[in-house]
Parts: C-alpha cells; structure tokens; sequence
C-alpha cells in the first residue's frame, strides 16, 4: 500500500480511537504511530525509533524549562501575586464603567507574564475577580466571558508551555519565540479591553462604575506590581540580553519568585506542596503529549504526507493567504472538538512544514498557530477555560458562560488579521535581537 494512503488512514484511526474510545491524545498518537512506523518500516525499526528518539528527546537538558516555568506559575498563584496584580489593578480603574472587567484583563496579562498556562491565569484570576464583579452587580455574561477570555493571555505571552512545545517540535528558538509573543499577547488584551469599553457603552448596564480610590492608596497598590514585572523582565530580559539560556531563565524566575515570596512570609508550605504537585501533574501530562508527537511525527515523516500536502498546497492556483485560512480553520475547528493542546501537537508534523512551504517565517507562523490556539480553549464544547469558570462559578449557566465568550471572540479574530496584515508586529523584537 503506498505510503502516503497508510498516514492518511493512520490519521483517520487516531481520530476514530479518540472520539470513540476517548483515549488521551498522547496515547493514542504513541500507539498509532508505533503501529503505522511498522507497518511501512519494519516492527523492529519501530522499537529502536521509540528507544532512540525518546532516549534522545528526554535526555535533553533544555526539556527542563517546561516544568521551571510551569513551578513559577503556580509559586507565583499560591504566593498571591495575582491576587495584588488584581487589586492594583482594580483601583486604577474599578471606577471606570466595565472598569472591574478592565483591570481583570490588565491583571492577566501581568500574571500570564510569569505564568504560562492558559487554564492556570482563568482559574487564579477567576477565583479572584469573579467574587468582586458580582460584589458590584456585573452581568453574568461581561464577567464570565471576561475571565474566559482573559485567560488565554497565558498562552501568548511569555513564558508560554504552547511556545516552548513548538519551540521543541519545530526545532525553534525558544527564545524568539518568547520575545515574538510580547507584541500579540499585549494587542490581543487591549482588543478585549476595546470589546469592554464598547459592550458597556451600549449596555451600561453590564458593567456599573464601582467606587473611585484616593491617588495615596492607588500608588501603594503598585507594589504588588513590582514583583510580577520585575520577574518578567528578569526572565525576558535575561533572555533577550543573552545572559542566560531559556533553561536557565526558568530556574532564576522559579529562585527569585520563592525568594520574594518567602521574604514576604506569603507562601506557606502547603502552598509550596501544592505548586510542587501541580507542576508535577502538568509536566508529565506535557511530557506525554511530546513523547506521543515525537512517535506520531515520525511515522508521518516515513509516510511523506506532510511533504505530499506542501506540494499539493503550493501548487493550488490560490493565495497562500487562502491556505493559511484553511489552516487556521481546521484549528479552530478541531479546538472545538478536542483538547486545544493535544490538537496543536497532532498537526503541526503536518501543518508547520506546510507553513514554511508556503513562504511564512516560521516564527511568525507559529505566533499565529499559538494564537488560533488559545481560541480552542475558550470555544464550546471542549473550551477548557468555559468549565474552568463554570467550577468557580456553579450558578452562572454554562449556555451563558457559552454566550458570553462570543463577545470576545471577535476581538481574537481581529487580532489574527492584524498580525497576517503586519507580519512585523510579531517578528519585530526577535529580529532586533539579531
């Protein structure tokens, strides 16, 4: 059979044993790619590309910046660093109309800044931010929809888990990766800060002005600032000057967060437990999905699908920018149907090399891939952010939570076509680094 006709029906076989068995992504691409690999190579070839592609992949010392950034997250969360993002936040501009949904946005994207994980920056701030809109008799459909949204900020902007699985899947530097991400993360937050001021513009009624803070307390409140940007621009900053390598940056933000932290007596040893726990759950779930698209990846590479599709797509009488659509479709879709990160690690053996056969840089193209990423997360019925508001709130209905999120989808949308329009807000601060 010819190879080509094998990946398709390998493909096909992973969807089917995943809607239907609902086995997790990272198994079932481990077991349909070992099986594929040996059907068109050999079965022995089969166990030595597993034994010297995992060995070579979890040997390297760089695969340990994923669980340092995650542990800093989540120091960061159990230290209460989002909690005083909030509150400066807060009395800045809670007394503004739809000012409460505003400093939620500007508290994410602090805290996405030393956070990196999408369900992590919805559930902090949530927990956070959801009590206090309803304190001030916010509509149900600007709160939810804000926090939903809100969280996908962790995401896009450094340190970000989907950049450095990209950055480790595509053979990229993490680095530009990191620094290409700043300009989209703060575009796209300013978009959902832009949908807020006009959605309580025509309904007032969403978002009501909460009470105005003195000048004295609202300068204090940016001490709670100055944690969360400092560890940023330790980290980044690092990063960009060449002082340390993307590894290393992890470690100084993980040191210098428990530093900070404990000078100020605000983490407790059951919060240092549970960052340890949770960053230990993440990281094997993360490390899963790596070791099933490394084995999946290669049985696609043996099959040539991914070179055979590049080809059919550059000869296409079409635009590239027609492709690039299509592309960005079938993530949105399939987001929709499965895990966001579990869909980004399927296809990107197929759809990466496709971008840079169409001419894309490939770290603008993995930006935009992030991007229509972070949409799956907050798109119904799988939007893991939806159900993660939906815990911290019970009684918001989950078709209200479903209808709040279309407020803001549009500003992602927007956010896209500005970045495909000006490829250079995303590659600007990398390519300086050259």
């Amino acid at each position: 059979m010819d190879p080509a006709i094998v990946g398709i029906i390998g493909i096909l076989a992973l969807l089917i044993v995943l809607f239907v068995l609902g086995l997790p992504v990272s198994f079932a691409m481990a077991i349909i790619g070992f099986l594929g690999f040996g059907y068109v190579v050999s079965f022995n070839a089969a166990l030595n590309m597993v034994a010297a592609d995992l060995w070579t992949t979890f040997s390297k010392y760089g695969l340990t910046v994923i669980p340092l950034f995650i542990f800093m997250g989540y120091l960061a969360f159990n230290a209460g660093i989002a909690e005083r993002l909030y509150d400066a936040a807060y009395k800045w501009m809670g007394h503004w109309r739809g000012g409460l949904a505003i400093a939620t946005i500007g508290a994410d994207e602090l805290f996405a800044a030393i956070c990196g994980s999408n369900t992590a920056t919805a559930a902090t701030m949530g927990a956070v931010a959801l009590p206090q809109m309803k304190k001030y008799k916010y509509d149900t459909r600007l709160s939810s929809g804000t926090v939903v949204t809100g969280g996908t900020l962790g995401t896009v902007m450094p340190p970000s888990v989907v950049l450095i699985i990209i950055g480790l899947q595509t053979e990229q530097s993490i680095v530009k990766l990191f620094l290409a991400g700043i300009i989209p993360a703060i575009l796209l937050g300013l978009l959902f800060v832009v949908t807020i001021i006009i959605l309580c513009r025509f309904y007032p009624e969403f978002g009501p002005a909460g009470p105005a803070t003195s000048l004295a307390d609202k300068v204090v409140s940016l001490v709670g600032v100055v944690e969360a940007v400092t560890i940023f621009v330790l980290v980044i900053g690092g990063l960009y000057l060449g002082l340390f390598t993307p590894t290393e940056a992890g470690a100084v933000g993980v040191f210098f967060t428990l530093l900070v932290s404990g000078l100020s007596r605000r983490l407790s040893w059951r919060g240092l437990l549970s960052s340890v726990e949770e960053t230990l759950k993440i990281s094997c779930m993360v490390f899963l999905l790596v070791t099933g698209a490394i084995i999946f990846g290669r049985f696609l590479a043996v099959t040539r699908l991914p070179f055979i599709v590049a080809d059919f797509a550059i000869a296409l009488p079409v635009s590239r920018y027609v492709v690039l659509a299509l592309v960005l479709t079938i993530y949105l879709i399939g987001g929709c149907f499965m895990d966001s990160l579990g869909f980004l690690v399927l296809t990107i053996p197929i759809f990466f090399p496709l971008g840079v056969a169409l001419g894309f840089d490939p770290v603008w193209y993995s930006i935009i891939i992030t991007m229509v990423t972070t949409m799956g997360a907050i798109t119904p019925p799988v939007g893991v952010n939806i159900y993660v508001v939906k815990a911290l709130e019970p009684d918001i209905e989950l078709g209200t939570i479903f209808k709040s999120v279309a407020f803001f989808l549009l500003a992602c949308i927007v956010s896209l076509m500005i970045l495909v329009i000006f490829p250079e807000l995303a590659l600007i601060i990398p390519n300086a680094m050259q």
